[in-house]
């Protein structure tokens, strides 16, 4: 098979398109590089719309966590108590299993227990705690003299909150959001390895990276190919993140400065 008709076969086939059954002998490195770039769509659709939704769950966790009235401010301090103090891999097993025991009450609830749903809401509500936390911090971090300014200007309520606090935050918890966002991303590889079936063979990257290691019975090949995608992945993520930042501190004069995504090792 030569590489354009591997990737003919095999670019979608982690949605069903193309060549329904995998390789199993005289696996090429462009059928390898193939598959595993197909698998990758499923990553990026997981770490997209899990990111996307919790950043407003987490906005307005954050909100809640800073609140005056203990009946809002407990129930979103447990929250992110739970999803921080327990590992993703166990939340996806959990989660899993709950779906499975509500579909034989709630027939209609049958779609939480495939990957495409099921595992997008674990992920969800882990990166909005998560990042619930670093927006609380940066809530804390605001400083007085804006708050004051904003008093002074007359802005109260909805438009101080939309026209100087939420710019603030953002501003402030964007470096700490962007290391969420990658993790985020690097975390969506979990989901096939837990309860949530990959149908019909349409897993993510790393669950084809590990069918073709067990093939060819050489990972030194297809591992190094996922953490080479999963490496652009997060170029592509932090080039984002810089856009945004720099349109946020836009009005800095430093905005012409160089921006640096702040890593760390352990989360």
């Amino acid at each position: 098979m030569t590489c354009g008709e591997a990737i003919q076969a095999y670019a979608l086939r982690s949605l069903g398109l193309g060549e329904r059954l995998l390789p199993t002998a005289d696996i090429t490195l462009c059928q390898q590089m193939v598959l595993i770039g197909s698998g990758l769509i499923w990553n990026v659709y997981f770490g997209a719309v899990a990111l996307l939704a919790g950043f407003f769950l987490a906005t307005a966790v954050a909100l809640g966590r800073g609140s005056r009235h203990p009946w809002l401010r407990r129930p979103c301090e447990w929250f992110v108590f739970v999803f921080r103090g327990s590992p993703l891999f166990i939340q996806f097993f959990f989660a899993y299993f709950l779906f499975l025991s509500l579909k034989g009450s709630f027939p209609a609830l049958s779609p939480l227990t495939s990957a495409w749903l099921g595992a997008t809401v674990v992920l969800f509500l882990n990166t909005a705690a998560y990042s619930a936390e670093i927006f609380h911090g940066a809530l804390q971090a605001i400083p007085r003299g804006d708050l004051e300014a904003a008093d002074a200007y007359g802005f109260t309520g909805w438009a101080r909150f939309r026209r100087i606090v939420w710019p603030t935050m953002l501003r402030l918890a964007w470096p700490a959001y962007t290391n969420e966002a990658i993790f985020l991303f690097h975390a969506t590889t979990l989901v096939f390895f837990t309860g949530f079936p990959a149908i019909q063979q349409r897993g993510d990257a790393l669950y084809y990276a590990t069918y073709l290691a067990d093939k060819t019975f050489n990972p030194f090949v297809p591992y190094p190919i996922l953490a080479g995608y999963f490496i652009l992945l997060t170029l592509a993520i932090i080039g984002l993140f810089r856009l945004v930042s720099l349109r946020l501190n836009r009005h800095l004069p430093e905005r012409s400065g160089r921006w640096r995504a702040r890593f760390q090792l352990i989360r």
